[in-house]
């Protein structure tokens, strides 16, 4: 009798509720085959195991939130689902995510037969300006949060004449509910690995690093695997030269996901911001031509190689082209990564991926773009999910995590503790940013323990006001959003906390 090939996630956060020792039990049975996929991104029903529907065959049965006592019946083929049943999954339009949950993710052979290194193949057919200019067709803007045009950057790098020039992986991935390169440096490697060579072949680059925050031990080790198969296979050249990759752990400092606080730690020193310009595509690493990009975006571009600029350019919105990886948590009933098109709304979003409320919640506000985000109250869920009409309401995407609040939420608590945040992780380079979290703390903990004047709370937002204008980065220009957003669309509860005081109760 022919075992079952069941596939189960490897990911992370499937192994956090339980995936191994699923694993380990189907590995003593001899009427199954394993074999460990990445994650769809459905955490919500994890641990998933999958069964073919008919061996060899396309489609697949679905079981959610397995346990032990399922075993016996996923083996035996009995209950679960069609794959293609779960709104969750098939309302996605899944490209950069397209291997996830089907690959094994350091499986070279695999990676190649569904369409892996086309990109690159054809990067190295063309000019290093026609790659340039398939990026500037594409409208692939940057990933990580400034949204700044990624052909452009390759292009300053590209026309800079120098004897070296570097490509590094931003993937000090440090946002609140932010997961997305994590999942793709532990489901699908060799597509970051790609998207960096068709970067190096672009602008004469020859080196490469990926720096990978401390806390994704499974991620560097992956992406350490990944470049070691890649190397053997022979694939780690470009132009009859050798392209090193070199995997760095970062020291768990948020500045340092700032490209030029990453590249001073990358070249040993502590992760301090520098001025800008020159930036880092003109004078980056070791003052050498360098780009700077994260790990969604480097994983962006394969697809964009193999199917034209023209293709990326059609989905999306007029500004906003391709498809965005959301990373939806908090007060949810479907927490979990969708990859969709730019331009639905947030509205949408939360309805129709995060499922609504979890059991027995309501809905307070939402924060986009991790702890610099804007709050939002519900009123403003109808905005459209694109960088313009979020720089347009005051807010930013950032790396697409969301997080949803419930009733229960203190907001001038969770003002207190983004601000106290950003005091604990500025780097001290500028004034704005240095003195500014620390006072904007001090304010906060007045106001939180009742003991504050309204004059302090005005002084406040005048402080705001000052770190957004003139810090050096966006770690101190951004700190105040999620404050003045705060005080904007929840004021009762910061009123009630200085009439408190005022009237000798606080």
């Amino acid at each position: 009798m022919t075992p079952a090939t069941l596939y189960l996630s490897n990911d992370t956060s499937s192994r956090a509720v339980g995936a191994d020792r699923l694993a380990k039990q189907l590995r003593q049975q001899s009427n199954a085959r394993l074999i460990r996929t990445s994650s769809r991104g459905a955490f919500f029903l994890e641990p998933m195991i999958e069964r073919d529907v008919t061996e060899g065959r396309e489609g697949r049965m679905v079981w959610c939130n397995v346990t032990a006592s399922d075993l016996p019946n996923i083996v035996a083929g009995r209950g679960g689902v069609p794959l293609r049943s779960i709104p969750f999954l098939s309302a996605q339009s899944r490209f950069t995510f397209s291997n996830f949950g089907i690959t094994q993710p350091l499986a070279l052979d695999e990676y190649r037969t569904r369409g892996g290194f086309e990109g690159l193949e054809r990067a190295l057919d063309m000019a290093r300006d026609s790659i340039i200019e398939e990026l500037k067709i594409a409208g692939l803007r940057g990933r990580g949060g400034a949204a700044y045009p990624v052909w452009s950057k390759w292009q300053a790098a590209r026309q800079t004449e120098s004897d070296e020039k570097f490509v590094v992986v931003n993937a000090d991935e440090g946002d609140a509910g932010t997961y997305c390169d994590r999942m793709v440096m532990e489901g699908d490697p060799f597509r970051l690995i790609e998207g960096m060579l068709i970067c190096a072949r672009a602008i004469g680059a020859t080196k490469g690093y990926v720096y990978c925050r401390q806390e994704y031990p499974a991620a560097a080790g992956a992406m350490r695997a990944a470049v070691r198969k890649v190397e053997e296979a022979g694939l780690l050249e470009l132009n009859g030269r050798p392209f090193a990759i070199d995997v760095v752990l970062g020291a768990g400092s948020y500045v340092c996901g700032e490209e030029t606080a990453l590249l001073e730690s990358l070249e040993g020193r502590r992760g301090v911001v520098r001025a800008k310009p020159p930036y880092p595509a003109v004078s980056g690493l070791y003052r050498k031509p360098t780009i700077v990009s994260n790990v969604l975006t480097f994983a962006t571009v394969p697809n964009i190689l193999t199917r034209g600029g023209a293709w990326h350019a059609s989905l999306g919105t007029d500004r906003s082209r391709g498809t965005i990886a959301l990373q939806i948590g908090g007060r949810v009933a479907q927490p979990g990564l969708v990859e969709i098109p730019f331009g639905l709304s947030l509205r949408k979003v939360l309805d129709q991926f995060g499922g609504g409320m979890a059991a027995g919640s309501r809905f307070k506000a939402v924060q986009v773009g991790g702890p610099l985000g804007s709050l939002f109250p519900e009123s403003k869920l109808d905005i459209p999910i694109c960088y313009d009409s979020f720089s347009d309401a005051g807010a930013i995407l950032g790396h697409g995590g969301i997080v949803v609040y419930d009733e229960d939420t203190d907001m001038v608590e969770l003002a207190r503790h983004f601000m106290a945040f950003t005091a604990d992780e500025s780097c001290g380079k500028c004034t704005p940013c240095r003195i500014g979290s620390l006072r904007g703390r001090e304010l906060l903990d007045l106001v939180h323990g009742g003991r504050a004047t309204k004059a302090e709370l005005t002084l406040l937002t005048d402080l705001a006001d000052t770190m957004r204008t003139a810090s050096l980065c966006a770690l101190g220009g951004r700190a105040p959003y999620p404050v003045l957003t705060a005080i904007e669309h929840f004021p009762g509860e910061f009123q009630t906390r200085l009439r408190a005081q005022e009237a000798g109760t606080g």
